[in-house]
Order: C-alpha cells, then sequence, then structure tokens
C-alpha cells in the first residue's frame, strides 16, 4: 500500500534546526540578564525649593510678676555701754562657797538580814528541817528522808472516817502547814472535797512530832510545807 502523506507536512523534517534556534535565544537571554547593570541615581537637593512647614503659632500668655522679697529687718542698734568712773564704788558679788572646812564622816551602814517575818519554802533552804530519825543522815540526803518519814508518819496515823465510809466520800486533801523556827507544826489549812476528810487530815499532821527547825544563812526560819493525802475507798 503505498503513502499518500504530503512530504512538506513532515514536522521533524527540520526539528534540528528549531532546538538549536531555541537554546541560542535562551543562552541570549541569561547571558543579557547577567550582564545587566543598575546606576545609582543620586538626587542633587541643592539648587531645588524645600518646602519649609508652617511655624506653629504659640499662644502669648501672660507672665505673672512675682513681687520682690521685703527686705530683711535692721539690725538691732547697739546696747549703751555705760562707762563707770574709776572714784565710783561697784558693789561687788560675793559667792560664798557652800563646802564645809569641817570633814564629813560617812559611817558604814551594816543591814542585817531580818529572818523573823520571813518564810524560806522546802524547796530553796539552805538547811531543812530535821524530822526526828534523820539526823545521822547526810546533809544531802535529808530532804528525801523528811519526805520518807513523813510518807510514814501519815500512813501509821492514817484512819478513814466512818461518815465518810457511809456516804462513799473519797478524794485527795491538800495540806498546808509552817514548821516554826522552834519545830513546832503550826497554821494548818487544808483544802479537799469533804469536811470531814479535812478534819481527818488536819488530825494527822496535828500528830506531828518537834522537829529541828530548818536554817537559813545560819539562823531559824519558818519553812512552810505542803503534802497532798489521799482518801480512797477499797
Amino acid at each position: 500500500m503505498q503513502l499518500k502523506k504530503n512530504p512538506e507536512a513532515d514536522l521533524n523534517k527540520n526539528r534540528n534546526l528549531y532546538f538549536v534556534i531555541g537554546l541560542t535565544l535562551v543562552l541570549g537571554v541569561t547571558w543579557g540578564a547577567v550582564e545587566y547593570k543598575s546606576y545609582e541615581r543620586k538626587i542633587d537637593l541643592t539648587n531645588g525649593d524645600m518646602l519649609v512647614d508652617d511655624e506653629e503659632d504659640v499662644p502669648i500668655t501672660e507672665q505673672l510678676k512675682t513681687p520682690p522679697p521685703p527686705p530683711p529687718p535692721p539690725p538691732p542698734a547697739p546696747e549703751v555701754i555705760e562707762i563707770v568712773e574709776d572714784e565710783e564704788e561697784v558693789e561687788e558679788t560675793v559667792i560664798e562657797s557652800t563646802e564645809s572646812d569641817e570633814e564629813m564622816v560617812i559611817e558604814d551602814i551594816v543591814v542585817e538580814d531580818d529572818f523573823d517575818d520571813i518564810d524560806v519554802p522546802f524547796a530553796v533552804i539552805e538547811d531543812v528541817p530535821i524530822f526526828p530519825g534523820c539526823e545521822s543522815v547526810a546533809k544531802s540526803q535529808r530532804r528525801a528522808c523528811f519526805q520518807e518519814q513523813m510518807n510514814k508518819h501519815i500512813r501509821k496515823n492514817f484512819r478513814y472516817p466512818d461518815i465518810a465510809q457511809e456516804m462513799g466520800i473519797q478524794g485527795r486533801v491538800y495540806v498546808n502547814f509552817i514548821i516554826s523556827k522552834d519545830g513546832t507544826i503550826t497554821n494548818i489549812r487544808m483544802r479537799g472535797p469533804d469536811k470531814n476528810l479535812e478534819n481527818e487530815a488536819a488530825r494527822i499532821i496535828g500528830r506531828l512530832p518537834q522537829m529541828t527547825p530548818g536554817r537559813q544563812r545560819g539562823r531559824p526560819v519558818r519553812v512552810p510545807f505542803s503534802i497532798p493525802i489521799t482518801f480512797r475507798l477499797q
């Protein structure tokens, strides 16, 4: 079969030529872009007219005139000095000394400690009262011996009141008393839940023996002492 295509319509006939022409155009445009130079423009403003902003109108204000300060007062007039002639006698003021020619004798005042009306507590007294039976105990152990003998005395003389037992009354009675300067027991005071218990506590303390009085700085003093007595039903 014979082709009927026109040879003039063949598109591949001048393909290589078109390729070379296109490549040349691209290279030319690229070269022109690389070699393109730009120049900085300078504007000369020396000969031109410059616009001047309108000046802002500043309102004129009235200035307050401050009056000048008043002048300082004139200095006081100098005192008139009276000139006294030598012939005129001027009375002189004589200041007599208050010091005495006699020597002052300062006597030493000796203040004696008065323990007649002072109560020294059992916890701070120098020499505690001595309970009978604690005479041979060392001085440092006499407080403990006093407490031990006091507890033995309470247990030995303790007796529960019958009326308190019948009424079921029990509690703790706080007893305060003073060991006087001669060793006797005075000023017994009680505080408890019932009068019968208080009376029994006073009876027990009232049966305490006479003691060796406490001493402060070597002198006998009154020593207050307090102890609780507990009444408890079995």
